[in-house]
């Protein structure tokens, strides 16, 4: 399928919407992405492994952030 009918049918599916919450949800991320589209670049191998590397050390010294917490967070972006 084509970008063109990717975006057409997505619009269709947009406008049979009936749930406040979810317009709200996705004019936020429609939002952030075309705030940081200029931002938005693919990462390099040598950036991605240090990215890997990183992590590692930090869940090796115990700089984690627990499931739980993650999904209060998410819960109160709407």
């Amino acid at each position: 399928m084509d970008l063109q009918t990717r975006k057409l049918n997505f619009i269709k599916d947009f406008l049979k919407l009936e749930s406040e919450k979810a317009i709200s949800h996705l004019e936020k991320l429609l939002q952030k992405v075309t705030e940081n589209s200029s931002e938005c670049k693919p990462m390099t191998m040598k950036e991605l492994q240090k990215r890997i590397d990183q992590s590692t050390k930090d869940s090796k010294n115990g700089r984690l952030t627990e499931h739980s917490k993650i999904m209060s967070e998410i819960e109160k972006w709407s």
